[in-house]
């Protein structure tokens, strides 16, 4: 579904830094991904490139077939809110919102109506075992429940790809064995999982696992 052809990122900060070195890479419906390695070997830059946030230096990314490199921005930001979702370590819940008025933003800008947008909240929440939190605020919330409300609104337009940078970065490890659970969960109902983690108890969660060293990918 994902293919990645001879793709590379580089950035010249007064000297040239390459942060992804050619890579080739083909990501399937229906995998669940980890991404490992220390700071700065270059997975935030992969999952940028993945996710259509940043474009590549040079090579040839291509989405279902459809090569994505020469595509304008409105059309690139037509396919990310289409095909993919995205969870970071922050969770990025606006105080003062109810958790169903978080999720419903998430599908602010999509096609659904105010009506659709609810529907769709309520069921992505009853989804991650929030049904019984959706008026409540975040700020009331545990840290395990903030994420899966973050996890909800990620969900909740019915992407194909689940993009996860750090998702267990500020939990602890009863929320994280949660958080693991309920990613395996929508991976086995279908949903592509690619996870970027420094913990090995996540990466090991995941049936595939890619190093990445000095901007290098490799299987793990």
């Amino acid at each position: 579904m994902l293919d990645l052809v001879d793709v590379s990122r580089s950035y010249d900060d007064g000297h040239l830094i390459e942060a992804l070195r050619p890579t080739t890479l083909a990501i399937n419906d229906g995998e669940y991904i980890a991404i490992t390695g220390p700071s700065g070997s270059g997975k935030s830059t992969l999952l940028n490139l993945l996710g259509m946030i940043d474009r590549p230096t040079s090579g040839l990314y291509r989405i279902s077939g459809i090569d994505t490199t020469s595509l304008t921005d409105t059309a690139r930001g037509a396919i990310r809110g289409q095909i993919f979702g995205f969870v970071f370590q922050a969770f990025h819940l606006l105080p003062g919102r109810s958790a169903v008025e978080n999720v419903e933003l998430g599908m602010l800008y999509g096609p659904h109506s105010r009506r659709g947008r609810r529907s769709r909240a309520y069921e992505a929440l009853e989804r991650v075992g929030l049904a019984d939190r959706r008026d409540s605020d975040p700020r009331t919330m545990s840290g395990g429940e903030r994420q899966r409300v973050a996890i909800a609104r990620a969900v909740a337009g019915r992407p194909r790809v689940l993009f996860c940078d750090e998702p267990t970065g500020n939990l602890d490890s009863a929320n994280t064995r949660k958080v693991l659970g309920l990613l395996q969960e929508l991976n086995a109902s279908g949903l592509t999982v690619v996870v970027v983690t420094h913990d090995a108890d996540v990466a090991a969660a995941a049936p595939r696992r890619l190093m990445l060293s000095d901007g290098t990918v490799t299987e793990g």
